[in-house]
């Protein structure tokens, strides 16, 4: 790379490298994401050239990474430059108990950033602690806005990739890619994992695999922060933002860092000022964008979701990854960094790869299996048949024989006719439900990145 000196690599993911290089001039170290080389094609280097206007677009707040430069290196894959921040926070929130008042001051902080995205017409759609990054003067930054949509074309998106601890129950059950009341409750679940050393639904000393955190964010009833000088009225602000129910959560990221900024003035601190562009011309620039990852136009943060009640649980280890299947695991696993996540959509647009790792903090730290599954029926795909209902108190396990599943094979789970949520090789999936509830399943068969034959609909009904 011209004008770059390399220093050394900081780390790898599914779609990127990340390397510390020292800029020659002006002289100070960088990060330097570049594409790997077997991913390279015309649309990813669309997909990347999007990531980049849009960082270079928004990271001119304060509280968002700045990208320096863009550009093509000479084995001809793309790179972005970028500043070089810690990852200490997304360490030390699960290693230490971090003061409520510096919890609020980068609440106050990342909210703005979000909310200035939300005015220029973006969705972030990963918010979660390992995408916030410290500056070297302590300053927290939002990264990572590779999966990142316009408020106009979420709800069509055809790929989306999610952390679970921290994604709304209506994006994991797939009734929206991203809106903004969606984003209200990655926020307020971000700001609780940061007060209370876990995501919300995280339970120490019990299983959290995927399927147990979904179930428990159906319910949307979070633990309480274990620490006795949090507020009642900050645990109350946050448990407004993770609502079951879009419409009762705060109507915008703003009200809701108002409302922590009144805690703060509750707890005599002096208050964090909203770092938000209110004037047209800060705004302006980002509208004129041709890519399709800025919008022209802003939705409804109280835009409608189905109300069904689905409650899922399963296991999403799937061994082999299926052809078709873009994995990266989670370095720390998902009960040290409750950070699984999962894909959904059908298509060939992968934008949910675009920043898995924005930077190597979150390449480190982060994880994320973003899936895109083209349907396509074959009789070489086994079907599942004969599945069998077991209730017992408030749950309901499903079971069926092995159809003839080869290493490579997975088997991909929806409940009450809904879009799919598990793919996983045991052949059982256990449903949370209430007394009175009809629950539902249909198994089909995942092989190559192409689904077989759905089994015929097994149902069960919760005794009232």
């Amino acid at each position: 790379m011209p004008g770059f000196s390399h220093v050394h690599a900081l780390g790898s993911g599914g779609f990127a490298d990340v390397f510390l290089y020292e800029q020659n001039m002006p002289r100070r170290q960088v990060a330097v994401k570049v594409l790997l080389s077997e991913v390279v094609n015309d649309q990813v280097r669309q997909m990347f050239q999007a990531e980049a206007n849009l960082m270079a677009q928004l990271s001119a707040h304060p509280s968002i990474l700045t990208i320096y430069q863009a550009g093509v290196s000479s084995d001809g894959r793309p790179y972005l430059v970028m500043e070089l921040c810690s990852p200490s926070l997304s360490q030390r929130y699960r290693l230490e108990r971090l003061p409520v008042s510096e919890v609020l001051r980068i609440a106050v902080r990342i909210g703005s950033a979000i909310e200035t995205a939300h005015r220029a017409g973006v969705l972030h759609r990963d918010i979660k602690p390992s995408n916030i990054l410290m500056t070297a003067y302590g300053h927290p930054v939002l990264s990572d806005f590779g999966i990142a949509a316009t408020l106009g074309d979420s709800a069509d998106r055809d790929a989306v990739g999610m952390s679970i601890p921290w994604s709304a129950p209506e994006v994991l059950m797939d009734e929206t890619a991203g809106t903004v009341a969606s984003e209200v409750w990655a926020f307020a679940a971000t700001t609780y994992s940061l007060l209370a050393g876990r995501s919300p639904f995280e339970v120490p000393g019990a299983s959290n695999t995927s399927s147990d955190l979904i179930s428990r964010i159906n319910r949307a009833r979070p633990q309480p922060i274990d620490r006795g000088d949090v507020p009642a009225s900050v645990e109350k602000i946050l448990a407004r933002g993770m609502s079951r129910k879009p419409e009762q959560r705060q109507a915008s990221i703003l009200e809701l860092i108002n409302e922590l900024q009144g805690a703060e003035s509750e707890l005599g601190l002096q208050q964090t000022p909203a770092e938000v562009a209110r004037d047209e011309w800060a705004l302006a620039a980002t509208s004129d964008l041709e890519d399709r990852t800025v919008i022209r136009g802003h939705a409804s943060a109280g835009s409608s979701v189905s109300q069904r009640r689905q409650r899922r649980r399963g296991d999403t280890s799937t061994g082999h990854a299926p052809l078709g299947t873009v994995v990266r695991e989670d370095l720390a696993g998902v009960p040290s960094d409750g950070e699984p996540r999962r894909g959904a959509g059908q298509g060939m647009r992968l934008l949910g790869w675009v920043v898995v790792g924005a930077s190597f903090l979150v390449i480190v730290l982060g994880g994320v299996a973003v899936v895109a599954l083209i349907r396509a029926n074959s009789t070489d795909i086994p079907t599942v048949s004969n599945i069998q209902a077991a209730v017992v108190d408030d749950t309901v396990e499903f079971s069926w024989a092995n159809p003839g599943l080869t290493p490579q094979d997975s088997y991909r789970i929806a409940t009450d006719g809904a879009a799919p949520v598990v793919q996983q090789r045991e052949a059982s999936f256990v449903v949370d439900a209430d007394a009175g509830d009809e629950v539902c399943i249909t198994v089909t068969v995942s092989r190559d990145g192409k689904l077989g034959a759905p089994s015929t609909t097994k149902c069960a009904d919760i005794p009232g």
